[in-house]
């Protein structure tokens, strides 16, 4: 037995297991497990083995959901929805409190059965997921309580279908659950198939204290399980997991009506400037990478750091690799845990021999890994160029990246060089700069001199491939919660083309007038050399521009070169929109008469200029908020604009629809390709005239006229559009909502409605995303 001297000499753990007997014998006592539907547990049906990856010994038998389970489930919850959202949200927050206390009584259960079923060691399991869990579910029955009065006119979606994964079960869980209950929806939850239990754990709390039957329904099962619950009568989905899978729920749900949240995959970059404490920001990396055995979809997998400190900062690194503990999870000494699965173990191995066969080398620690179980030495790759399929795709294990930079805009161009979105980790001992990469870098939350920070009252979610959606705070709640359905109205006919060589040639008298589109601030000709007629009831009233795909491509890459845009004040843009409903005032009168002339209402005229005047007020007052959150950290929620927009505008309402889209979205920030009505262009076209006298940048506003469903789906299919609204026939809805897969774009499609009251919050929001930043206080 070792002296303490030489205890202290070589600062070595004994071991320190947790017990595990009292989950033994209740998965004992069980043994197999049915789904939880309607407020008690259904037989055992065909099951599936849920394995400690750890030992690869069994746990227990979970039962394999069938279509036929989740329609069951999802009839529970559909009976159950109108009484629970009947509720007082005092009522509700009731039940929301019972079962973050139930969770807290069973703190130690839950974290030992957590770890036993996931492979994560004992310490995060008990000092992070399940605290966090609590957090949520006290978090939000606070949101229940208050659901009424700060979100008046809102209504719960109804059913909600939830798919999460392996990494956070319980954790997940409770992001899901809670806001969905809060907001008086019911839920029916598909756990991960290899790490189910603490669902069913945590069924049996909902049935303990008396939750309502139907209103949580938990289904286990594979895949399929989870296709049959995106494909079953639910108001929303909310999914957590794979870029990959995300785009199939986002075409499966297209033109369904059904909302969509999606929290996908990243790859996020860690960069440590030649200023960083270098100690901290090695402590940072074991919390980015090796944390959950590097199983997060936010973790620092592409360590970026300063060629000025990057020898040093990797020899403390490597140093600090080789002290990591693998071994036993339900040991409290152990730093990293088993993998989840051999199948996610075989992933890692593969995506690691992929990098060092493009070139890059593995630092790994000589660790002695436990004969049994799925584990994985810490590792760490260097010389990774950036097209090393290690530097792209996500590994989802527990090895990073290290590539190297010389300026801070080449450490912001090498961490958006990736198609995801979703976190960044910046260390820097001078807050300006810090600040300002902040802003730069594309990602929906980013840590200063810190990483992997959580908090039920700050929202998370990412940006591009990495999804969209937020979990957590108040834009968390608002994802459960909707707006009620504005008053529809017919759309207009769409116009039928004939196209003709543009320009046609003019009467005698008359000045030719080429019909043009606006793009980059000028006015062009169509690639196509083509124009249609516009006509109202027989009466041409002139000619068109026929945009084409080739015209959507040149507007958006001049979208992207207006990116100032977007780093102008709130009120510079709003100075903009003023001189906007100036100018166009001045011209009110004219806008009248070519509206009259079209067969439309000509007080749209007035109503624009007053749209204007709406959104130029909001441009400086559509503020974030400051979170509190449970830690010394200032947690701010920024709502940055997408970027550039796609925007196809309603046939119905040609000038008034066209403005009540556009200039929100301008308002915050955004460039904008729209496609005017279709029916009648010309008067949006002629506000260039507008635009051009009133200061706004070129390529802020780019208008492409022509066919709008084909149009919007160039737009759609546009991977370097961010963000898509489309208003228009349900098959173009439909269509929209598929198309955008491709990149993941959110989209808003919406059909015809009252153009004269159409404004205000909900499109500032649609026009925005939130960037959660985290910035550390005190010593």
């Amino acid at each position: 037995m070792p002296t303490v001297k030489e205890i202290l000499e070589t600062m070595d753990y004994g071991p320190a297991p947790e017990s595990a007997s009292e989950v033994t014998a209740w998965l004992q006592a069980r043994g197999r497990f049915g789904h939880f539907i309607d407020g008690s547990f259904t037989e055992a049906g065909e099951t599936f083995v849920s394995e400690n990856p750890a030992t690869g010994e069994a746990l227990a038998q979970i039962t394999q959901g069938t279509t036929k389970d989740i329609e069951v489930a999802v009839k529970a919850a559909r009976k159950a929805a109108p009484k629970w959202a009947g509720l007082s949200g005092h009522e509700r927050a009731k039940y929301l409190y019972a079962i973050a206390r139930h969770l807290q009584k069973r703190a130690r259960f839950l974290a030992v059965l957590e770890t036993l079923d996931n492979g994560k060691p004992i310490r995060e399991s008990r000092d992070i997921d399940i605290p966090l869990a609590i957090r949520h579910f006290y978090h939000h029955a606070g949101w229940a309580e208050l659901v009424a009065e700060e979100f008046p006119n809102h209504a719960p979606h109804g059913v909600c279908g939830q798919i999460i994964p392996w990494n956070f079960p319980l954790l997940m869980l409770a992001w899901k659950v809670a806001p969905a209950l809060a907001a008086g929806n019911t839920v029916v939850l598909k756990p991960a198939e290899f790490t189910s239990l603490t669902a069913l754990a945590f069924a049996e709390i909902c049935a303990e204290i008396g939750l309502p039957n139907g209103v949580v329904n938990i289904v286990t099962g594979d895949g399929a399980t989870g296709a049959a619950l995106v494909d079953a009568e639910v108001d929303k989905i909310a999914f957590t997991g794979s870029t990959e899978v995300g785009r199939i729920i986002r075409r499966a749900t297209a033109g369904t009506g059904k909302a969509l949240t999606l929290e996908l995959g990243g790859k996020s970059p860690f960069i440590v400037f030649p200023d960083a404490d270098l100690d901290a920001a090695v402590e940072g990396v074991v919390d980015a990478i090796w944390f959950n055995q590097g199983q997060v979809c936010c973790a620092g997998s592409r360590i970026l750091v300063s060629e000025a400190v990057a020898q040093e900062f990797t020899a403390r690194l490597t140093a600090r690799l080789g002290k990591l503990r693998v071994g036993d999870p339900l040991d409290k000494c152990t730093d990293m845990g088993a993998i989840v699965h051999p199948t996610q173990l075989a992933r890692i191995r593969d995506l690691v021999a992929q990098g060092e066969a493009a070139g890059a080398t593995l630092i790994q620690p000589e660790t002695q890994l436990p004969a049994k179980g799925s584990f994985f030495a810490p590792g760490l790759l260097t010389g990774a160029e950036p097209a090393n399929p290690a530097s792209v795709e996500e590994i989802f294990g527990p090895v990073a990246t290290l590539t190297t930079f010389r300026t801070p805009s080449e450490a912001v161009q090498l961490a958006n060089t990736t198609r995801y979105g979703l976190s960044a980790s910046i260390w820097s001992e001078n807050v300006t700069l810090a600040m300002d990469i902040a802003a730069q870098v594309k990602a929906g939350v980013v840590w200063i001199n810190c990483t992997n920070q959580f908090d039920a009252a700050a929202g998370f979610g990412g940006m591009r491939e990495s999804g969209f959606g937020r979990e957590g705070g108040r834009e968390g709640m608002l994802a459960y919660l909707k707006v009620p359905e504005p008053k529809r109205k017919p759309e207009t006919k769409a116009t039928d083309f004939t196209a003709r060589p543009s320009p046609e040639t003019p009467s005698a008298a008359a000045i030719d007038r080429t019909p043009k589109l606006y793009i980059g601030g000028k006015q062009t000709r169509p690639d196509s050399g083509q124009s249609y007629t516009i006509a109202v009831k027989g009466r041409e009233l002139g000619l068109a521009p026929l945009g084409s795909r080739k015209d959507i491509r040149n507007a958006v890459e001049a979208a992207h070169k207006a990116s100032g845009w977007g780093k102008q004040t709130g009120h510079n843009r709003a100075q903009v929109l003023y001189y906007i409903a100036e100018n166009l005032a001045v011209r009110a009168e004219e806008f009248a008469a070519r509206l009259k002339e079209a067969g439309h209402d000509p007080k749209e005229a007035e109503a624009t200029v007053r749209r204007a005047f709406h959104y130029a007020a909001w441009a400086d007052k559509f503020d974030g908020a400051v979170k509190s959150t449970q830690s010394a950290k200032i947690t701010v929620a920024m709502n940055e604009p997408w970027g550039v927009m796609g925007i196809a505008c309603p046939d119905a309402a040609p000038l008034l629809g066209f403005a009540s889209l556009v200039l929100p979205a301008i308002a915050m920030g955004n460039r904008v390709v729209a496609v005017p009505a279709q029916s009648m262009p010309l008067l949006a076209t002629d506000l260039y005239q507008v635009f051009d006298t009133s200061d706004l940048p070129s390529g802020v506003v780019n208008i492409v006229s022509g066919p709008r469903d084909e149009l919007a789906k160039t737009l759609a299919q546009h991977d370097d559009v961010a963000a898509m609204w489309y208003c228009g026939s349900a098959e173009g809805r439909a269509m929209v909502e598929a198309e955008s897969a491709g990149n993941l774009k959110a989209s808003w499609v919406m059909e015809n409605r009252d153009w004269a009251a159409a404004q205000g919050r909900e499109f500032l929001s649609r026009a925005t995303q939130i960037k959660t930043i985290w910035v550390p206080y005190g010593e």
